[in-house]
C-alpha cells in the first residue's frame, strides 16, 4: 500500500479510535442520555422526554460502564449516598438488560408501606396535598392525526384546549402506532368540570389508548423535598396496598410518580442495591411525542415540546 493511503487509513483509525475513547469515558464518569420509553414518572419525565443522567453524583460501579455485565467487580468507589427524593437511573436488579427511572423514597433502615393509596414512611403518612386534574392522553396517530375532539374538550397535536381556550390543568400527550383498533374514548362518566374520565384498574407497563383523568398531588416527603405526582385512585389492585417493608443495608427502595402505573419497588424485588444506581437525572435536553417523524419538519409544532427543553428534573 503507498505510504499515503496508509496515513489516510491511520488517520480514518486514530479519529475513529480516540473519538469511541472520548465518547466511553464522558459517559462513563460524566453524563449518560437516557431516553424515556414509559410512562411511570410522569408528571415529572413524559414518554418521550430525553434527559441527562450525572454519572459522579453517587460515585461508580462496574454498571456505570459499557463493560459493567461482565461482572469484573462488585462495591463503588467515589461513593456518596443519595439523598430521598432524587430521581435516579439504576440498573433493573430483576434484568441486567434494564436500566430504569424511579424516585428514592426509602433509604438503609426506613420502613416503607402504602395503605388506601397513601405512602407512609417509617409510620408517618407522607403529606399530600392541592389535588388537582391532570390529563394523561395515549393516542394513535390516525385515523385523525393528531386531531380529537369531544363537546368542549379538544386535542390538536401538541395542546390541549376546553371550551376553544388552552387547558388550565397539567396534561401529557403522546402518540402511538401500537393501539389504534384498541382505542375509544372513555367518556362514559365525567369528573373535573366535564373532562372525559378514564377507567383506571390497569395493570402496570399495559396501558391502553385513551384519555385518562388522573389526580395529580404535590407530595412532602420527610426531608421537605417536595414533587408531584398523580393517582387514578386510593383503590388501585396493585399499587395502593401493599405490606410493610424494611429496606436493607446498601441498597434503596424506588417508586415512580405515576403511583399507579410503575413497576417499581413495590412489584420487583423490593430494593435496589446500591450498586445498581448509575446516577441522578440533571434534566430535559430535548422531548416530543411521537406524532411524526423527525424528517417531517412541517410537524414539529405538533410534535415537539419546547416548554421541556432544557427543563431541571427535580
Amino acid at each position: 500500500m503507498p505510504a499515503k493511503n496508509k496515513n489516510v487509513a491511520r488517520e480514518w483509525f486514530n479519529t475513529i479510535f480516540y473519538g469511541a475513547l472520548i465518547a466511553i469515558i464522558f459517559r462513563s464518569f460524566l453524563l449518560e442520555p437516557f431516553n424515556i420509553p414509559s410512562g411511570s414518572m410522569i408528571p415529572t419525565l413524559h414518554v418521550g422526554d430525553h434527559i441527562f443522567v450525572t454519572k459522579w453524583s453517587y460515585g461508580y460501579s462496574r454498571y456505570s460502564f459499557p463493560f459493567g455485565s461482565w461482572k469484573l467487580w462488585n462495591g463503588r468507589f467515589w461513593a456518596t449516598e443519595p439523598n430521598v427524593g432524587d430521581v435516579v437511573v439504576f440498573r433493573n436488579p430483576e434484568d441486567e438488560s434494564q436500566d430504569y427511572v424511579k424516585r428514592l423514597i426509602g433509604k438503609p433502615g426506613d420502613k416503607i408501606q402504602v395503605i388506601g393509596g397513601r405512602l407512609y414512611i417509617n409510620d408517618t403518612m407522607v403529606e399530600r396535598r392541592d389535588p388537582r386534574p391532570y390529563v394523561w392522553a395515549v393516542l394513535p396517530k390516525e385515523p385523525k392525526r393528531g386531531h380529537y375532539q369531544n363537546g368542549n374538550f379538544e386535542i390538536d397535536g401538541n395542546k390541549i384546549y376546553v371550551d376553544n381556550k388552552p387547558a388550565e390543568f397539567n396534561y401529557t400527550i403522546q402518540y402511538t402506532d401500537q393501539c389504534t383498533n384498541e382505542y375509544k374514548y372513555l367518556i362514559n362518566n365525567t369528573d373535573h368540570a366535564g373532562l372525559p374520565l378514564g377507567t383506571g384498574g390497569w395493570k402496570p407497563s399495559e396501558i391502553p389508548c385513551g384519555i385518562f383523568v388522573m389526580t395529580e398531588y404535590t407530595e412532602v416527603l420527610p426531608n421537605g423535598v417536595t414533587h408531584s405526582i398523580i393517582e387514578t385512585s386510593d383503590n388501585e389492585y396493585y399499587s395502593d396496598n401493599t405490606d410493610a417493608y424494611v429496606v436493607p443495608e446498601n441498597s434503596y427502595f424506588f417508586m415512580g410518580d405515576n403511583r399507579d402505573n410503575s413497576r417499581d419497588s413495590r412489584f420487583f424485588s423490593r430494593d435496589v442495591s446500591r450498586d445498581n444506581l448509575l446516577g441522578r437525572v440533571w434534566f430535559t435536553w430535548y422531548s416530543h411525542n411521537y406524532y411524526s417523524s423527525m424528517l417531517a419538519l412541517w410537524n414539529w409544532g405538533r410534535k415537539m415540546r419546547w416548554d421541556r427543553f432544557g427543563m431541571d428534573v427535580k
